[in-house]
């Protein structure tokens, strides 16, 4: 999803540019599949297979497994970054738990299917754990280079089926590294000749010394700080180049490799300097430059890759080209975060695309990065999740009421309806808002205010409905058209409407290759007009079975296929097609709302009936008996009943005995009503 949050957000911009602003867009997309991380991974993916299927027997598994842990442990213990520490110490404890069980077996001597399930599971658990510690023995013994083009081959695939699942459009020229070594030996050549770059040991290194000193020149222009940035420059060499013997090779610490000398283990090509394989750096710059030349306009990648990698391939680009505007703009992503961490393949807290497509739609997902700045941080979360479904279902119930509206039969000269001075002021807001969304796209494609006007145009569009339906007018369905096509239109260039939809998100799912919509809706508008028909019969002859079967289609029925019917006293009756899912949790919700109603109705009239048995039995009471029970508060009492003496014998004061005087004269006077309405023989 990290992942997804740069691609859809470039997408957006792609798409907007090309259809909102009209500008002739060529995208390149470079694929990077010669890479450190690449070429450990696919070794330890071989090596690992390569042991699994030798099938070792378990006291061998548990001998391996001990032995990996050893330079884990001191990994472990060498690692300062508290969350890649935790994250581990998670895995060696993971590792530990599920060997427990296989020893017991063994120790056991259980039969052989069950220590083989113990060692099938400690081998899944184990598989990061032995992959390294396999790489670090065998590594340098994998030569085929095809085992490094099998890994970035197969999740190339899985990107392109994630990018089509999340209506991503195709690049117009899509490059890999494998295939463009050839040019990028050349471009490396070039930047030699140039004065840029010298070779050392097998490997060619960038000259950021003699680059920075250059007056048509500057080097780190993106973060000029980072320059000296250790850390930073290492990452970027990548895992498999970081070593004493690599910096002493470099002229300056900053000097980056160009085209690095393949050690035995890794993937190699021949070129001037012998077998040897491309820098990361140098990889993009090579494509990018063959297929768009001395210059490009716009150049997209995440936001942390601006140091190294983006400054170091303006860096020999330039020196490659002898210029000074290579990339005009740089735009760069922000990250996805989750509970405020990055998302990371090295720490493990990360979501897949095809996980977050099982819970929430390509749309969703989408409207999610559309609601905030694609340049700003974004933290992935259910409440972000549910703001985004929460401005679908209010953008689609606008869409389904405006079709509502348009399906409602009437003459040619009807669709002209006279404007009154609501409708002018509709309209007003209507082209004041789209002024405001012109003007949040000029400014940096800030789709997140575009979203807001769009919420407050609808809101304004509902409200004036609600007038017209209170009125029993029909709204004008010329002008509320208008929006809804003006909404329509956004939300395509967006992508956020795949389909060919001329008003509204289509109903049917991507890719049906049918308008259910306009296929379905003529026989549900015969259905809910014969619905009505039957309705009105049976409320004038007083046929109340009829009235609840019709009930029963509108609440049951029509909702498992994807229809609510919607009865509005005095006018039409609106047919709208919803996705299933969405009719079925609005019927759930009804129905435990109606539940709550009737609980609390229920525990109203027992309180009622509490209130009103209570209130009856204190009615019974003659008032000359009302005081005679409280002897803990009472010792004396008068020929009425009333106390005059506390439970101490004190006389009671003037106050204290007008007080009860008081409570006395009331129940005379409840108790007399009682007797009232036994002698009329209301009660019992």
């Amino acid at each position: 999803m990290g992942h997804a949050r740069s691609y859809i957000s470039f997408d957006i911009l792609r798409r907007v540019l090309k259809d909102y602003f009209k500008y002739d867009v060529f995208y390149c997309m470079n694929i990077t599949d010669i890479d450190d991380k690449i070429i450990r991974r696919a070794r330890q993916n071989h090596l690992f297979e390569r042991y699994r299927e030798k099938q070792p027997q378990a006291a061998q598994l548990l001998e391996d497994i001990r032995a990996a842990l050893q330079p884990f442990s001191a990994k472990v213990k060498e690692t300062t970054d508290p969350n890649k520490r935790q994250m581990l110490e998670r895995t060696q404890r993971t590792v530990e738990l599920a060997a427990e069980p296989l020893e017991k077996a063994v120790q056991a001597k259980l039969p052989a299917e069950e220590i083989s399930s113990c060692a099938e599971v400690l081998l899944e658990a184990a598989k990061d754990l032995l992959s390294d510690w396999l790489d670090s023995r065998f590594g340098s013994e994998v030569t085929d280079n095809s085992i490094f083009s099998k890994l970035p081959k197969f999740w190339e695939e899985e990107f392109h089926k994630d990018m089509a699942a999340l209506n991503v459009l195709p690049p117009d020229v899509l490059t890999r590294v494998s295939e463009y070594v050839p040019e990028v030996v050349n471009f490396v050549q070039r930047i030699v000749d140039n004065g840029y770059g010298y070779a050392s040991n097998g490997s060619v290194y960038f000259d950021t010394v003699k680059f920075a000193s250059s007056e048509k020149h500057s080097y780190a222009k993106l973060v000029p700080e980072a320059v000296g940035d250790q850390k930073a420059l290492q990452e970027g060499e990548g895992d498999l180049s970081v070593s004493a013997e690599h910096l002493s090779e470099k002229r300056s610490p900053s000097d980056f490799a160009l085209w690095k000398a393949s050690k035995p283990g890794e993937p190699s090509w021949p070129c001037p300097w012998g077998k040897g394989r491309p820098g990361w750096h140098i990889e993009c710059s090579a494509m990018a430059g063959t297929l768009l030349g001395a210059s490009m306009d716009i150049h997209g990648g995440g936001f942390d890759l601006r140091f190294p990698h983006h400054d170091n391939e303006l860096a020999q680009s330039e020196a490659y080209f002898e210029n000074d505007c290579w990339v005009r703009y740089f735009l760069h992503t922000g990250h996805l975060t989750i509970a405020g961490c990055k998302m990371s393949k090295s720490l493990k807290n990360f979501i897949t695309i095809q996980d977050a497509l099982k819970k929430h739609s390509a749309r969703q997902l989408r409207l999610t990065f559309l609601m905030h700045s694609w340049k700003d941080t974004l933290d992935y979360s259910s409440n972000t999740m549910e703001s985004a479904l929460q401005y679908e279902k209010f953008m689609n119930e606008f869409f389904l009421n405006v079709k509502g509206l348009l399906r409602a039969p009437v003459d040619v000269t009807g669709q002209f309806e006279k404007w009154e001075e609501e409708e002018a002021e509709l309209n007003k807001n209507f082209y004041d808002r789209k002024a405001a969304v012109h003007e949040a796209l000029c400014d940096n494609v800030d789709t997140r205010a575009v979203l807001e006007e769009m919420r407050a145009l609808v809101s304004q569009c509902n409200l004036y409905m609600a007038a017209r339906k209170a009125a029993r007018r029909r709204p004008n369905r010329a002008l509320l058209e208008s929006v809804a096509r003006y909404l329509t239109h956004l939300l395509k260039i967006f992508g956020a409407i795949e389909e060919d939809s001329t008003l509204g998100f289509p109903v049917g799912g991507h890719g049906a290759g049918l308008d259910v919509e306009a296929t379905v809706m003529p026989y549900l508008q015969a259905l809910s007009e014969f619905r009505e028909g039957v309705r009105r019969i049976a409320r004038e002859k007083k046929v109340p079975e009829v009235l609840q079967l019709s009930d029963t289609l509108r609440d049951d029925v029509l909702p498992e296929l994807g229809v609510r019917l919607e009865d509005h006293e005095g006018l039409p009756t609106v047919v709208k097609l919803v996705d299933r899912a969405t009719l079925l949790t609005e019927r759930e919700e009804k129905r435990r709302g109606e539940e709550e109603r009737r609980r609390k109705k229920e525990e109203a009239a027992r309180k009622k009936r509490e209130h009103e048995a209570a209130k009856l039995a204190k009615m019974r009471i003659p008032p000359s008996k009302m005081f005679l029970s409280e002897s803990d508060k009472y010792s004396k009492f008068d020929d009425t009943g009333l106390p005059t003496h506390d439970a101490e014998g004190k006389e009671l004061s003037k106050g204290q005995a007008k007080k009860l005087k008081k409570l006395f004269e009331a129940q005379e006077k409840l108790h007399q009503e009682y007797l009232q309405t036994v002698q009329n023989g209301s009660v019992q």
